[in-house]
């Protein structure tokens, strides 16, 4: 596992065995990237990005490594965070994150104030309910804009959904035995615009 381009194009990425993690893999990162950055590699310049269940934090350093201005790391499991913390060491990132030690379903409360740009989130693929529960917490987020765009990963046979909540797919992208979901509110409640 490495990070595909930008400022640490090539720099090898750490994993745990035995930790319940899926990393997304370097082929499937790639396209995510190529798609949001649509051959513009400045487009994602200073961009806000939220990792949920982040694991080994590939997709939030592959987004600093590209040129966001800062990810919020979302993990619970406290061998992610200290195996996160230890790929930001490794490649000498020391700010433009945060780490938040907590589950992602609640992460809504705790980004309040934070508007983001980019939020993606990869439940281990058996908690198929987690990504209805966060979509939907994400959905009604003040963190949201309209322009915001929501990715969600997941197996190819498993479908979190066209529509959730306020939040409508746009894209469907299969690669392997993957599967990338983008998503773009639709209607706001009231107050949330």
């Amino acid at each position: 596992m490495r990070v595909i381009a930008g400022n640490f194009g090539s720099r090898p990425l750490h994993s745990l065995r035995g930790l319940d993690l899926r990393p997304t893999s370097d082929r499937l990162r790639e396209t995510l990237f190529d798609v949001l950055s649509a051959g513009n590699p400045a487009a994602l310049e200073g961009t806000v990005w939220v990792d949920l269940f982040a694991g080994t934090g590939a997709v939030g350093i592959e987004a600093i490594s590209r040129g966001a201005g800062m990810v919020y790391f979302v993990e619970s499991s406290r061998r992610a965070i200290e195996l996160i913390r230890r790929n930001l060491h490794s490649l000498d990132i020391e700010t433009g994150f945060q780490i938040l030690p907590q589950d992602a379903v609640r992460v809504g409360r705790v980004l309040t104030e934070v508007r983001v740009d980019f939020v993606f989130l990869d439940p281990p693929y058996q908690m198929e309910p987690a990504y209805r529960q966060t979509l939907e917490a994400l959905s009604e987020s003040r963190s949201l804009k309209p322009e915001s765009i929501v990715i969600a990963e997941h197996p190819k046979r498993f479908d979190p959904g066209e529509r959730v909540a306020f939040l409508e797919r746009y894209r469907l992208l299969k690669q392997g035995d993957a599967a990338l979901s983008f998503y773009r509110a639709s209607s706001r409640p009231p107050g949330n615009s």
